[in-house]
């Protein structure tokens, strides 16, 4: 069995296994990482047989830590590290360029059908339908967009929503509201199979998730590093935020919507939280906590998108492809059923 584990801004962790009775007979342990003393690799090897097949992650972990004790340097890499590559082995994961990937840069569409098509996208990639897709959206008018659990009284001010022509909507994924306009606001989404995260947990899936973008915003002169459990965030604030949603047919949505020239005062009017998170901060200037894209790059919105894609094509390939007729057609009946209605938008008050 063969599991590979590229630590999140370090190296990559290889576990390959023989397994027989469910449980492992013997494990080398490889990766481009840094370990000193020389016979740490042999000790690490060591406590990974006899391993049961089911054992969790945080266990594996325990086993390597027992064995190392003090004086042993591991640069790039952790016990956990290597703990998630074995469990990839274990769990048949698969990693990005086991996958053939899509670009769907998309047309303007209005905010419930962006819920609706993230939903229809998800499955398309369960099934088989359609291959793992990057899909960065545009946006056909001001929105608000609040997680599957959070109550819509407490997060939004409906009045100042009116007042600003903006659209509240309920995603599928959990997390937090967020504030977008069209011209100021890149946000994307990745449809992946279930495979590609598997052996991660829901913590792990977000860096490894993010790790691609995150590395096209350093390309960019961003100093951006990932923030459990869902933020990526910058020396100058907060960047972006991202949410998940596993899906039962096998495949899973990760979403990020990142603030490229916020206006940071209109937000204060249509979230309450964001109130709440500046008052707790002490924060009188929003726009201290949600730093733009634009003022860190010094480039127009549509050449940041087009550096993100080139930096995702240039790491693990990137076809074009497009949402069918049919597929927006069932977007569309699915707005009208769920993602439209008021009895979506308010099952959480």
């Amino acid at each position: 069995m063969h599991g590979e584990y590229k630590v999140p801004g370090g190296k990559l962790v290889v576990a390959d296994l023989e397994v027989l009775d469910d449980t492992v007979l013997r494990a080398q342990i490889s990766g481009d990482f840094f370990l000193e003393p020389d016979d740490a690799l042999q000790r690490i090897n060591a406590a990974l047989a006899g391993t049961p097949t089911d054992l969790p992650a945080a266990q594996v972990a325990a086993r390597i830590k027992a064995v190392l004790g003090d004086g042993v340097e591991m640069l790039g890499f952790s016990p956990e590290a290597v703990a998630v590559a074995v469990r990839r082995a274990l769990t048949g994961a698969t990693g990005w360029h086991d996958h053939p990937w899509e670009l769907v840069h998309d047309v303007p569409r209005e905010p419930a059908l962006q819920m609706a098509l993230d939903e229809v996208l998800t499955e398309q990639v369960g099934s088989g339908e359609r291959p793992p897709t990057l899909r960065v959206w545009e946006w056909a008018s001001n929105a608000v967009i609040i997680g599957s659990f959070q109550s819509l009284a407490n997060e939004v001010d409906l009045d100042g929503a009116a007042e600003h022509d903006v659209t509240v909507v309920r995603r599928i994924s959990g997390g937090g509201a967020m504030f977008v306009e069209p011209g100021n606001t890149i946000t994307y989404s990745l449809y992946v199979p279930e495979s590609l995260v598997s052996g991660l947990s829901y913590v792990d899936s977000y860096a490894f998730l993010d790790d691609w973008v995150i590395g096209a915003l350093n390309d960019l002169g961003i100093a951006a590093t990932y923030q459990p459990i869902n933020d990526i965030t910058s020396p100058a604030g907060k960047i972006a935020g991202a949410a998940q949603k596993r899906f039962a047919g096998g495949a899973v949505l990760h979403h990020v919507t990142m603030a490229y020239d916020m206006d940071a005062a209109k937000m204060l009017q249509v979230l309450r939280i964001g109130r709440e998170k500046l008052s707790d901060k002490g924060t009188k200037s929003a726009a201290k906590r949600v730093d733009p894209l634009r003022s860190q790059t010094g480039l127009e919105r549509a050449d940041v998108i087009d550096r993100m894609v080139a930096s995702f094509r240039g790491r693990y390939g990137l076809a074009p492809g497009e949402i069918s007729a049919e597929t927006v057609a069932e977007a569309e009946e699915r707005v009208v059923k769920k993602f439209g209605t008021e009895e979506w938008l308010r099952q959480v008050p």
